[in-house]
């Protein structure tokens, strides 16, 4: 009787915890998806919203910028006002752009729309940092290892669906389908996660605020836009360089602030620095997957490279991916619980130098393409559930909003990034076939470039030191 009454009460308290990353997760989930909703009417854009291509380009462009801008700032009003309120303020602003797109066909509207529901990949890291706030040390590695592989399954899982709801159904749907996403989320939010009670005392950083949203919007036009505007065209280069001069005057300004948007001291440490770079450097070979693949697996059969597949079955390749990574989640939660996470950032960088060197010597074949994608997910699996948990060890606990949004927007370059040189390459290579389609020697480039970014932050890993020599986790156990 005893043992059963020890039992119900170690379920009784494990309970609000499991419904907490059960809420949280699917919030991940639902944020992944809609930033791969749009993927199967992308090159329907033009027609769909009766637009030029260069107009219906600004409906990715905005979300891109919006959610680089939002990621780090949201962060930061997480810390200092309650990241419990932080989310349900992010859900309302997308579900609004939601029901903004829903409701028209009108270009202007849905890029606005699409900037509104770029609000929404501030709730990821705001999540983890929930996490690490409510949930006792032991399920914290485990929980957030999870919650970091819905952004694989997430989009792996959405591309199919949004798929199949472009193809049966009018494309608004897309969008009532995201609007009671969030609604539904916004309830569960609001009944299940906790009030925070942790946080960081002082006055909000407006300057700061602005002249991050400066830099990083001149910096990701200047990358997302320089091809169709000309990589050494004024506008791009004027908008790059002036990017990069605000960033250094914002940078100098947060150094002197008293109260700074971001401590730039705290992102200095070597842990909390080394795990940014490689985030960049990781984000970027995840995305190249992302462009690639999908698109060899659709190239018609006559170029002599693709498989001529729908999308629907191409994503139906891409999607294991996915699923194995919130599968290995639980692995990578009691690895680093036992070794700490730098060897899994180690193992992840590993794994997609390993898929981009199986991708060139094996290509030829549609089950050898998955194989490879299978590789990613091991990768992606194994370092995005890394970098979270290396920052939250090496940052104090007031700090971990605006931290994780800070890595989060590091992915984010990497992406962008890896989105610009892909696409050059390959539009490149098309430009010099005599199909007009990427040939081979294009598809190869990206693979070695691909490579050549994972062991850029399978470098990075190794430099990272195995104890974090900042605050840690005050539940952590000693010597990891």
């Amino acid at each position: 009787m005893g043992r059963d009454a020890a039992r119900r009460r170690r379920l009784a308290r494990s309970s609000p915890h499991r419904a907490i990353v059960a809420v949280l997760l699917a919030m991940g989930l639902c944020a992944s998806f809609l930033f791969t909703l749009v993927v199967p009417i992308q090159a329907r854009l033009p027609e769909l919203l009766n637009a030029s291509r260069d107009d219906t380009a600004w409906v990715l462009t905005a979300t891109l910028l919006a959610s680089a801008v939002v990621t780090p700032i949201s962060g930061r009003l997480g810390d200092m006002y309650g990241k419990r309120r932080v989310i349900l303020a992010l859900l309302i602003v997308t579900m609004c752009g939601s029901l903004v797109i829903a409701l028209t066909s009108n270009v202007a509207i849905v890029i606005a729309g699409r900037a509104l529901q770029g609000a929404m990949s501030g709730v990821i890291p705001l999540g983890i940092a929930v996490m690490r706030d409510v949930l006792p040390a032991s399920r914290v590695d485990s929980a957030i290892a999870m919650m970091s592989a819905t952004l694989g399954v997430g989009s792996a899982v959405g591309l199919p669906a949004s798929a199949l709801i472009t193809e049966y159904a009018d494309w608004h749907a897309l969008f009532w389908v995201t609007t009671l996403l969030c609604a539904i989320a916004f309830g569960l939010v609001l009944w299940i996660i906790p009030v925070s009670v942790l946080r960081t005392e002082g006055r909000f950083d407006y300057l700061g605020a602005i002249g991050l949203a400066a830099a990083l919007i001149c910096i990701l036009l200047a990358i997302s836009r320089g091809d169709s505007w000309g990589w050494l065209s004024p506008t791009t280069l004027i908008t790059g360089i002036s990017g990069l001069i605000i960033a250094l005057l914002w940078g100098w300004y947060q150094l002197r602030a008293a109260e700074p948007l971001l401590d730039l001291r705290v992102a200095a440490r070597r842990p909390v620095l080394l795990t940014n770079l490689a985030s960049i450097s990781l984000g970027f070979a995840l995305f190249a997957s992302n462009v690639v693949y999908p698109q060899v697996l659709e190239q018609p059969v006559s170029g002599g490279v693709g498989f001529g597949l729908t999308l629907f079955s191409a994503s139906l390749i891409i999607m294991p991916s996915g699923v194995l990574m919130m599968l290995l989640s639980p692995v990578a939660g009691r690895l680093a619980r036992h070794v700490g996470p730098k060897l899994l950032l180690v193992i992840g960088a590993a794994s997609l130098i390993l898929a981009y060197g199986y991708s060139i010597a094996f290509h030829d074949e549609v089950w050898q393409i998955l194989v490879a994608n299978l590789l990613i997910g091991v990768g992606i699996g194994f370092g995005y559930a890394s970098m979270p948990m290396l920052i939250m060890r090496s940052v104090p606990q007031g700090e971990t909003g605006a931290s994780n949004g800070l890595n989060a927007l590091c992915r984010a370059l990497g992406t962008s990034g890896a989105a610009a040189v892909m696409g050059a390459i390959l539009a490149t290579s098309s430009a010099e076939s005599a199909t007009g389609m990427p040939t081979a020697s294009g598809y190869q480039l990206t693979f070695i470039v691909s490579i050549i970014a994972a062991a850029v932050a399978l470098t990075l890993a190794l430099l990272i030191p195995q104890r974090p020599t900042a605050e840690r986790h005050p539940a952590l156990p000693e010597g990891v």
